[in-house]
């Protein structure tokens, strides 16, 4: 279940803040934007992110609802749109981890396959898209790398090259090992938890400075890993 979002609750998921920046732990299922079904979104608390400055901060970029970790905002309009420019220009990092249902064969690869809207009108439900002839079709690029086998099933590294809609969600499936829980793009019931988390982001905000480097934990409903003396098996 979803935390309730109080302000202090809010405050509690900030991994970092500047004057230009603040990164948060978004918690999974919570929409960052509305959507077409309504309800309860990020952008509903943004003034409890001011922190002191007069304008609410702005989103940068964006989860879906499921998945949980670090979501970045610019604090005022020029640090948006520097932010914006960073990420439009793919020098920032992005950094999941996904349990997966299968094992990849090999240790790491890239999966190098465009992204395509199922329909025009719903430009949020996508498909992978090979031959890249479907209308609306997008190149997209993943790389990954295993980090753990266990049970069937694997934990890995994804690091989107591009940001498509669903990216992950849509490679991981087409590439046979589609993320646990996924019920959209995958085989799992309706109403399972996604073990998508986006883990780090790296982001080269100051010209002078080592790049920024933010790290959220793992969430609850997420298998720590095999060696905690709790990891459970992977049923």
């Amino acid at each position: 279940m979803m935390p309730q979002l109080t302000p202090d609750a809010l405050a509690a998921r900030i991994l970092y803040r500047d004057a230009l920046m603040l990164v948060i732990d978004k918690p999974a299922g919570l929409p960052v934007h509305p959507g077409h079904g309504g309800g309860e979104t990020l952008e509903d608390h943004l003034d409890d992110l001011r922190l002191g400055l007069p304008a609410r901060p702005q989103i940068v970029h964006r989860l879906d609802r499921d998945t949980s970790g670090c979501l970045a905002l610019g604090r005022h309009p020029k640090a948006l749109r520097k932010l914006n420019d960073l990420f439009a220009s793919r020098r920032v990092t992005k950094i999941y981890h996904a349990w997966l249902e299968g094992i990849p064969d090999d240790q790491n690869g890239v999966i190098d396959c465009p992204v395509a809207p199922l329909d025009p009108q719903a430009p949020w439900r996508v498909t992978a898209d090979p031959k890249g002839t479907r209308p609306g079709s997008r190149e997209a690029q993943t790389r990954w790398q295993v980090l753990e086998k266990r049970d069937s099933r694997a934990l890995v590294e994804l690091r989107p090259v591009t940001g498509r809609t669903h990216q992950l969600r849509v490679h991981c499936a087409h590439a046979g090992w589609p993320i646990c829980g996924d019920s959209l793009h995958g085989n799992a019931p309706h109403g399972g938890q996604l073990l998508l988390h986006a883990r780090a982001l790296v982001v080269p905000l100051y010209p002078k400075r080592a790049p920024i480097r933010v790290e959220a934990p793992l969430p609850a409903h997420f298998p720590p890993p095999a060696h905690s003396p709790n990891a459970p098996k992977l049923c």
